[in-house]
């Protein structure tokens, strides 16, 4: 990336931080994000390699927007921003906030053919569409690399596969 681009990402980034503090100013010290600006910094900062700057912000996001769950990109990329600052167990939860959000991303991610009937969807209909359809990280992507391999190991780990073994289970029951 030329520091021309580096530089069009940062300002994007101001100006999504400066659209956020005035739609606060505006609603009277609360936020009203309907555009959806709060969730487009973390792929922003994760194409800059500012993985401090993805924390600080995801840290801001949790303190602003506590009752927001997101969605599964932006669960991902908030997963991958813990993993490259380091905070390997937060990742590994946030790996599993992923999955529960939608259960194909990861595998998605992998490069994964993907099928309905694989798996029950749970958290809202159309999830095996989303990831076929606007997911768009995946294993072989530049700078990802380590990122990979640990996801690898974690997806395929007993405890994850437990975790996703009683999540699905209980999910069926209901």
């Amino acid at each position: 990336m030329t520091p021309v681009q580096q530089e069009r990402i940062k300002i994007k980034i101001a100006k999504i931080k400066a659209a956020l503090a005035a739609d606060k100013r505006r609603h009277g010290g609360f936020y009203d994000d309907s555009r959806g600006l709060r969730y487009l910094p973390p792929a922003l900062y994760i194409q800059l390699g500012d993985y401090a700057g993805g924390l600080r912000y995801m840290t801001w996001f949790r303190k602003n927007f506590k009752d927001d769950r997101g969605f599964p990109e932006f669960l991902f990329e908030w997963m991958i921003i813990l993993f490259k600052s380091g905070r390997l167990k937060e990742a590994a939860l946030m790996a599993s906030q992923t999955y529960i959000c939608n259960n194909y991303v990861i595998d998605k991610f992998f490069g994964l053919t993907l099928h309905r009937k694989d798996r029950p969807e749970f958290w809202w209909p159309g999830t095996l569409d989303y990831a076929n359809g606007h997911f768009t990280y995946l294993h072989h992507q530049e700078g990802l690399s380590d990122f990979t391999e640990w996801l690898e190991v974690l997806s395929k780990s007993e405890e994850f596969l437990a975790f996703r073994a009683k999540f699905d289970e209980d999910k069926q029951r209901k």
